[in-house]
């Protein structure tokens, strides 16, 4: 169990997800974990639901503390940290979670040392992906501590920061779109006359099923593709239609305007 203390500036699903993990992986104690949001409602919820520390002060939440973790919008970070930089030292670590903001431009903003995360929402339940890289002044130390912090929440993967933008269009937005594909699954199940909790059900167990097996086997996606595809039948005749309506284009149209984003966002900062 480490015994640094760490503060998380914003408290939402993400801040949760992490401290979530990290508590119940025994990484930390709500004794070490302090959290500023500016929300009453979610401060009061947060300490009832972990027993954390909170407060609405980002300045005294980050104060001593040797990890700051970033969890607030990307287009709120300049002015979130231009408030706590007075309260921070070369001596901490300040991790960000913003989607699109470069280490440079944090580092500009703080005397701290910076590490970068994109994460994604199933850290919600431990089945995260978070791709990790280090700023100029962060150490080796430093990124396998950001390192053991979110393998709490799932899969850790480091890459260097010029692929961060392409990770955010992968694995960041990309729950995003595997949800929309369980909700096209199960509406058109009902469309064609299957019960509705039904339709969600199996629409749900079977992208949870092939992800799982995909995992399991270690197989290249098109290998286990092709074991569903028996020559004429159903599941070629359904990949090939939808193959002609633009399935492959449009993940990866999807996966190019989410990476624009990320450089858009970048390029605001």
């Amino acid at each position: 169990m480490r015994t640094e203390q760490i503060a998380f500036i914003g408290g939402g699903n993400m801040a949760e997800a992490i401290l979530g993990g990290l508590l119940a992986g025994g990484v930390s104690t709500p004794q070490r974990l302090r959290v500023a949001d500016i929300a009453p409602e979610r401060r009061a919820w947060l300490a009832e639901t972990y027993a954390v520390n909170v407060t609405d002060d980002a300045a005294e939440a980050v104060r001593d503390a040797a990890v700051v973790i970033l969890a607030v919008k990307p287009q709120q970070a300049a002015e979130v940290l231009s408030a706590v930089a007075p309260a921070l030292s070369p001596a901490q670590l300040v991790v960000s979670i913003c989607a699109g903001l470069p280490t440079a431009t944090l580092e500009s903003w703080v005397p701290a040392r910076v590490a970068r995360v994109m994460p994604n929402l199933p850290a919600l339940v431990g089945k995260g992906v978070s791709a990790i890289c280090g700023g100029s002044r962060a150490t080796a130390a430093d990124l396998d501590l950001v390192a053991e912090l979110f393998a709490a929440v799932g899969l850790v993967v480091r890459l260097p920061e010029s692929q961060m933008n392409e990770v955010t269009a992968l694995s960041g937005s990309g729950p995003g779109y595997v949800f929309a594909f369980i909700e096209a699954l199960a509406t058109t199940g009902v469309k064609m006359g299957l019960p509705e909790d039904a339709a969600w059900a199996m629409a749900r167990e079977t992208v949870r099923g092939a992800a799982e097996l995909a995992a399991h086997t270690g197989e290249h996606p098109a290998d286990l593709r092709r074991k569903v595809c028996s020559p004429g039948g159903t599941t070629l005749a359904g990949l090939a239609a939808m193959e002609s309506a633009g399935f492959s284009a449009a993940v990866a149209a999807g996966m190019q305007a989410a990476r624009q984003r990320a450089a858009e966002l970048a390029g605001a900062s």
